[in-house]
C-alpha cells in the first residue's frame, strides 16, 4: 500500500522510460546513469556521485576506497541493519560497536570517544561508521570533531537518510563518504536493489567508480585494480530520477504526517520521536516507544494494522557475532530501546482518517 500510492503518481512516466530503455537495449551503464549520479550528486550539495548495486555494496566499496582491510578497526553502533556491520567484515576489517544516544537512537559520541580512548594503543582503529537512522542524521558535527582529532576516516551510512540535514548539511557534506541504499521501501526507492556513494573527493569518487565495475574506469579491458561487479541497472537509474524530482514533496508530507502523529500522542504513554533543533527529519520511519510493545503488536496485527520493529535483536546479541564475545547488558542503552521500539505506519499519502483510527487503535489497546 504504501508503494502503490506514490508509483500511482509516476506509472505513466516511469513505464514510457522503461519502454525506450528497452527499445535501446541499453540495461548497464550509459547515459541513464551517468544522468543519476549528476542529479543525485546536486541534491545531496557533493561533488561526486557513484551508482551502484545495493546500500550493503556501497558501504563495502566505500571502505575498500579509503584503504580498509585486514587488520583494521573500523566502529559503528548496534543498532542497525546489519549491512552496516557486515559490510566491514566482508573488506576483512574487524567490526565493532559503541552504544546509542537514548533520544535520538543514533551513535553516542560520548561513547564513541570513550572507546577510542580505551582502545587506540590495542587496535587499528581506522574509520567512523555513523548511521543516520529511521530518517534523522547522527550528530556528524560531534563525530566529525572526534574523527578529526584521532584522525579517523568516516562513511555516513545513509540508507535511511535521503534529504535529511543536520545543522543545514546533509549526508556526504560531512564525511568523506555517504552510502545510501535504494531498496524499494526506502523514501527514495528503485523497481529493485540499488545504492550509491556520495563523496567531495575527486579522487575518492573514482576510486570508488572503479571498484564497482570490475577494476576499470573508461576502457572496457584495461583493468586499474580489482574490483566487484557492483553497477546499478539502467532501468533502476531510470526510475530513481524520476522519483527524485518528488522526493522532496513526498519528504514534506512525511513530515506533516509526523506532525499529526506527535499531536494525536501528545500527553500519552507513549514517546513520540526526538528530533534536534538543528536536525531534518525525513521520518523514513516513524518510531515511537511503548510499553509491552510485543504485546501491542500483535494485538495491532489482529485489527489489521501493520507495525514493525527496526530493530528488535541489537547485532551485537546476533549469532552471526558471537565470536566478538559480548554478552546482554553491555549495551544498555540500545538494548533497552530494542524492546520499546515500534515503528508505526509511515508514508507520504498517509490521510488523518488513517493516522486518527491507528492512533485510536494503540490507545483503546494499552487501556485494555
Amino acid at each position: 500500500m504504501e508503494l502503490s500510492d506514490s508509483y500511482d503518481l509516476i506509472y505513466d512516466e516511469v513505464m514510457e522510460k522503461i519502454k525506450k530503455i528497452i527499445d535501446n537495449t541499453r540495461f548497464i551503464g550509459g547515459k541513464e546513469i551517468i544522468k543519476f549520479e549528476k542529479e543525485f550528486s546536486d541534491y545531496c550539495n557533493v561533488k561526486n556521485a557513484v551508482a551502484c548495486g545495493n546500500g550493503t555494496d556501497a558501504i563495502m566499496i566505500a571502505l575498500k576506497a579509503l584503504d580498509i582491510g585486514p587488520g583494521d578497526t573500523v566502529i559503528t553502533v548496534p543498532h542497525t541493519f546489519i549491512a552496516t556491520a557486515e559490510a566491514v567484515t566482508a573488506v576483512g576489517a574487524e567490526v565493532d560497536f559503541v552504544d546509542i544516544d537514548e533520544k535520538t537512537y543514533t551513535m553516542s559520541p560520548e561513547k564513541l570517544e570513550e572507546y577510542i580512548e580505551k582502545n587506540i594503543d590495542e587496535k587499528n582503529i581506522k574509520a567512523i561508521i555513523p548511521v543516520h537512522l529511521y530518517g534523522q542524521m547522527a550528530d556528524m558535527p560531534a563525530v566529525m570533531e572526534i574523527a578529526d582529532k584521532y584522525d579517523l576516516k568516516v562513511i555516513e551510512d545513509s540508507a535511511q537518510g535521503h534529504g535529511a540535514q543536520i545543522d543545514g548539511m546533509g549526508p556526504g557534506e560531512y564525511g568523506d563518504f555517504a552510502t545510501f541504499s535504494f531498496y524499494p521501501g526506502k523514501n527514495l526507492g528503485a523497481f529493485g536493489d540499488a545504492g550509491a556513494l556520495v563523496t567531495n573527493d575527486d579522487g575518492l569518487a573514482k576510486k570508488a567508480k572503479m571498484l564497482s565495475n570490475h577494476g576499470r574506469y573508461n576502457e572496457k579491458y584495461t583493468h586499474q585494480i580489482e574490483g566487484y561487479n557492483s553497477r546499478m541497472d539502467s532501468i533502476q537509474a531510470a526510475v530513481l530520477r524520476i522519483k527524485l524530482k518528488y522526493l522532496d514533496q513526498w519528504t514534506e508530507m512525511r513530515i506533516k504526517n509526523a506532525e499529526k502523529y506527535d499531536e494525536f500522542l501528545k500527553d500519552k504513554d507513549i514517546v513520540t520521536p526526538f528530533v534536534r533543533d538543528d536536525s531534518k527529519h525525513v521520518y523514513h520511519l516513524y518510531v515511537v516507544r511503548v510499553n509491552d510493545r510485543d504485546e501491542l503488536k500483535s494485538k495491532l496485527k489482529d485489527n489489521n494494522i501493520s507495525a514493525g520493529i527496526h530493530y528488535p535483536i541489537p547485532l551485537h546479541l546476533q549469532p552471526a557475532y558471537n565470536y566478538l564475545g559480548y554478552k546482554k547488558g553491555d549495551f544498555p542503552v540500545t538494548e533497552q530501546v530494542s524492546e520499546e521500539i515500534l515503528s508505526l505506519p509511515m508514508w507520504p499519502e498517509l490521510t488523518s482518517k488513517e493516522q486518527t483510527e491507528i492512533v485510536d487503535k494503540i490507545l483503546s489497546l494499552q487501556k485494555g
